[in-house]
């Protein structure tokens, strides 16, 4: 496979807490020489490197990062304001607690509505799972609830 093909297919990403927009500006520019299919950027950086790039690169964002324990109502007004301000698209991060808490309903609900607030903007979303704290037949389900939502 080609260099240019796995590019393609590869979000350029930086979430540091302490990314400056400089080091979010050459970003930018490394994944527009490389040909890479997204910067995934903090939410605070959105609007302007969408500004900066004018539409010559999608712009991802993340959604309830790191932990996932934001409210769902939260998780929604993030995905709504970030795909106002520019993103096309979200990587929401699973309720992993709640998740691990057994409380999949709950789980599927939220993703559910996040998913909803992404396709009603125009955006993909992708789903975190911090498969850290799972094991395998977790990973299968939290798989099965992510399809679902």
């Amino acid at each position: 496979m080609e260099t240019a093909t796995i590019l393609s297919h590869v979000d350029h990403t930086l979430l540091k807490p302490e990314a400056t927009w400089d080091q979010i500006k050459t970003l930018c520019d490394e994944a527009m020489e490389f040909g890479c299919a997204t910067v995934c950027i903090p939410p605070s950086y959105v609007k302007r490197a969408a500004e900066y790039v004018q539409g010559n690169l999608k712009i991802c964002t993340v959604i309830g990062f790191p932990n996932g324990y934001n409210s769902t109502e939260t998780k929604v007004f993030e995905t709504k304001d970030a795909i106002a301000k520019g993103a096309v698209e979200c990587d929401v991060v699973m309720n992993i607690g709640r998740f691990l808490s057994g409380e999949y309903d709950y789980v599927q609900d939220e993703l559910t509505q996040v998913a909803k607030a992404a396709h009603e903007g125009g955006a993909l979303l992708k789903v975190i799972f911090e498969n850290f704290y799972l094991t395998d037949d977790q990973i299968v389900k939290a798989c099965a609830i992510a399809k679902a939502a």
